[in-house]
């Protein structure tokens, strides 16, 4: 029960105590004034009535006597007049029976009134003759009591009312500031540091908002100081100061992650721009031209990479800068190596660098399992000879593998990918995710999606959706499964959590988005309940789009989940606002856990003391070794997901028959 309503009750419970006291009090004094007004008036009566009387029974005329006894009798509002001679014998006497109307006889029965007698004395001469007996009637004294109690009653009953709406509107407001506070609380559950500027005057109230305000300013700064710590981690270890690019160390681990990937085919492009004689312009313009220099150079890669939001930015040393575009087509390499050199170009008119040869640009494509090593070797041999060749060149560089088949065009794929769509052509395959201390127990299942070509042989997401993207193919693929996954009945799976990965550009597609509310509204009870999982970069880049569908998701009773957690440079507060149901750390960071000492073992620590500040959970991917798991125990983290735990497998292959 809320202070409120404890408060109104035991208002109430003393007005009624009040009213009870007040009440009888009333009662009380009102019933002895006319017990008071009874016995005065009948011995009034009498006395009168005997001195009356006293001529008429000297005279022995009883018919006088009667006469005016009954004059008396009936003028009067009496119970009873009777005259007694000496020896008490009755020798005239007039009785009217009690009966009181319009009064509750309940009221009677409790609240009895003694009606008293009076009596005088008839004398003839100096002798007593008789005495007259007088009994007041109580009905009116009855009727008095009872109207007085009435209007007393109701006058009690209107201040009741009066003092529930009056107190009731005075105690909302007086504990407006409690009520301020409990909403200041539950922001602070929710990691929102909500401040009263307007502070009570009750003293008591005051000191309980200015604790408040000082606790929540205290757990904001606590929170700042978590983010701080782990963008500090993070800048130190994979960033780049001066360019705000990723460092050389990110750009590997963001290459090896995806490299040792086992669940897709791997191609995509690896450029290396190595930009000319910036130790020279560090000589004749100072270092701080030399500084931005760069910077127009990462500004200048990031817009040409801008279409690629899975690309992987970096400066690795000096004047050289690297770029990895996984799942890129290999057609695409010539168009972004002339697109980087043309900008690089661009630069010359811009009068920052001492000369118009700014760089060239060497590129390397792979369409078959490689390493890291043999990917930069590619690219710096192609950078070699683009040296060798016109300003501002470039060079395209292919590690193949032999196979029977060319290699497909654009329109080739857009066809392929058409009409698997069109055909319905996806397979669903499904990994687990696990609790970190106990790998037997399943939390949800993370959907892989795969095309089935024409020749039986599936091609993995990695490899079909960045084109689908670029061809605005992406919201029919999502919907396709998303439609796959509602259809599966959650009684028969192993658990009812399903996390599919959804693209914000299906989201911008007004036809899909109000086909998927429609849809998550009118959900049967037997489907799983969905999380919707996008990447961190796209979800950051997309925010308030990804916000408001999380909430609508929420609303629905599903959920929302951030992949690649830590891949983006963004700043971290975003999950303040965004507040995802979990966050999956990037496999780049769980693939460097190989000590107790590692970098990324701290990272990775402070990246989930900054989620679990703010109720989020986390959850490491592409975990594959006992010392990974290991040690993400001792980190604290919420689930694992990996090849340690299980790989991909077709979905229909878990259903319980």
């Amino acid at each position: 029960m809320t202070l409120y309503r404890q408060l109104i009750i035991f208002t109430l419970i003393l007005f009624f105590i009040l009213f009870a006291g007040t009440w009888y009090a009333k009662l009380d004094s009102t019933r002895s004034f006319l017990v008071d007004q009874l016995e005065s008036h009948s011995q009034d009566t009498a006395t009168s009535l005997g001195l009356s009387v006293s001529q008429h029974v000297i005279k022995n005329d009883m018919p006088s006597v009667e006469s005016m006894i009954n004059a008396v009798f009936d003028r009067g509002y009496y119970e009873v007049i009777k005259l007694v001679d000496a020896k008490q014998n009755i020798m005239i006497e007039r009785v009217l029976s009690v009966k009181i109307e319009n009064i509750p006889p309940w009221f009677i029965r409790w609240i009895p009134l003694e009606t008293p007698e009076a009596s005088a004395n008839v004398m003839s001469g100096w002798i007593q003759a008789g005495t007259i007996v007088v009994k007041s009637h109580p009905g009116y004294a009855y009727k008095t009591l009872w109207e007085d109690m009435v209007s007393t009653t109701r006058w009690f009953i209107a201040c009741g009312i009066f003092v529930l709406i009056a107190g009731g509107f005075g105690l909302r407001f007086l504990l407006r500031p409690l009520v301020l506070v409990e909403r200041q609380a539950d922001a602070l559950c929710r990691k929102e540091y909500e401040i009263q500027e307007r502070v009570p005057w009750t003293k008591e109230l005051r000191r309980v908002v200015e604790a408040m305000n000082r606790m929540t300013n205290k757990v904001k700064e606590m929170f700042e100081e978590q983010v701080t710590q782990a963008e500090g981690l993070r800048e130190r270890s994979y960033h780049d100061p001066v360019t705000g690019l990723g460092n050389r160390r990110y750009f590997d681990t963001q290459i090896t992650a995806r490299l040792d990937r086992r669940d897709s085919v791997t191609k995509g492009i690896l450029l290396l721009i190595k930009l000319n004689d910036l130790d020279k312009l560090n000589q004749t313009k100072g270092f701080q031209s030399g500084d931005e220099f760069l910077k127009r150079v990462a500004t200048l890669l990031s817009e040409a990479t801008r279409q690629y939001p899975s690309c992987a930015l970096a400066r690795l040393t000096g004047g050289d800068f690297g770029i990895f575009l996984p799942d890129a087509p290999p057609w695409d390499a010539e168009t972004i190596a002339g697109s980087v050199a043309n900008k690089l170009s661009q630069i010359a008119s811009e009068q920052l660098a001492v000369t118009d040869n700014i760089g060239y640009v060497g590129a390397a494509t792979y369409e078959a399992t490689t390493t890291l090593g043999r990917l930069l070797s590619e690219a710096d041999l192609a950078l070699t000879s683009a040296m060798q060749t016109v300003p501002n060149g470039w060079i395209v560089r292919a590690i193949t593998e032999e196979t029977d088949r060319a290699p497909l065009g654009k329109q080739h794929w857009k066809d392929m990918l058409e009409k698997a769509l069109g055909e319905r052509r996806i397979s669903l395959d499904a990994q687990p995710v696990v609790k970190t201390t106990d790998r037997n127990q399943l939390l949800h299942l993370e959907i892989f999606s795969r095309i089935i070509q024409e020749g039986g042989k599936f091609l993995s997401a990695g490899v079909f959706m960045p084109l689908a993207e670029r061809l605005n193919l992406v919201s029919s693929i999502d919907r396709i499964v998303i439609e796959e996954v509602m259809q599966l009945d959650s009684s028969r799976l192993s658990v009812g959590n399903i996390a599919v990965n959804l693209s914000p550009a299906s989201l911008k597609d007004d036809t899909f988005r109000q086909w998927l509310q429609s849809s998550l509204k009118t959900l049967p009870r037997t489907a799983p309940r969905i999380i919707f999982e996008f990447s961190e970069l796209s979800a950051v880049q997309n925010q308030n789009l990804v916000s408001d569908f999380g909430m609508f998701a929420r609303e629905c009773g599903h959920a929302m989940g951030l992949d690649h957690y830590g891949q983006s440079f963004s700043n971290l507060r975003y999950l303040k606002s965004m507040r995802p149901d979990y966050v999956k750390i990037d496999r780049a960071y769980t693939g460097e856990l190989k000590d107790e000492e590692s970098d990324s073992r701290f990272f990775i620590g402070s990246l989930c003391s900054v989620a679990h500040s703010i109720d989020i959970k986390v959850i490491a991917e592409g975990v594959e070794t006992e010392q990974q798991w290991q040690i993400l125990k001792e980190l604290n983290l919420d689930a694992i997901q990996g090849y340690i735990v299980d790989k991909p497998k077709p979905i229909k292959g878990m259903m319980k028959i």
